[in-house]
């Protein structure tokens, strides 16, 4: 039998999988990342993770690039978030997001495309959320062209 790279059998099963189960998988993944995460930091990230939901009810959660994730508009990415050492990150700070946000923004970027958030402060959700917003508005132009 065939196998794909990763040493699980390649076959009709495994090659077509339907939306539904690739979502639970995912949802699995999201849940897994945050039960590995200290209870305090977890708490912090739930939050985030609700902020995120309630501004995007329409997105899906996935897992991109070992993070959580959301995706909307046909699946195009929307935002990523994650716990590091001494931060919460979340991607992307587009063009879009900086042009919009301005100097609300300004203080929590770092590098390009990331947004930081300090471990030792608390996020600012209604940011998150106008992000999230933002994002949603910057996906919807495009898939409208």
């Amino acid at each position: 039998m065939a196998r794909w790279a990763h040493g699980e059998p390649w076959d009709h099963a495994t090659r077509f999988r339907s939306w539904e189960e690739e979502n639970v998988s995912d949802m699995t993944a999201v849940e897994e990342y945050l039960a590995g995460l200290p209870d305090a930091r977890r708490a912090v990230v739930e939050e985030l993770r609700l902020t995120i939901r309630a501004a995007a009810p329409e997105a899906t959660e996935t897992i991109a690039y070992k993070m959580p994730a959301f995706r909307s508009h046909g699946g195009q990415f929307l935002v990523s978030y994650a716990a590091f050492k001494n931060h919460y990150s979340l991607f992307p700070a587009s063009g879009a997001v900086i042009d919009a946000l301005g100097a609300a923004i300004e203080p929590y970027l770092a590098g390009k495309g990331t947004i930081r958030f300090p471990a030792s402060e608390p996020i600012p959700m209604a940011l998150v959320a106008r992000v999230v917003k933002v994002r949603l508005e910057e996906l919807g132009a495009r898939a409208a062209r």
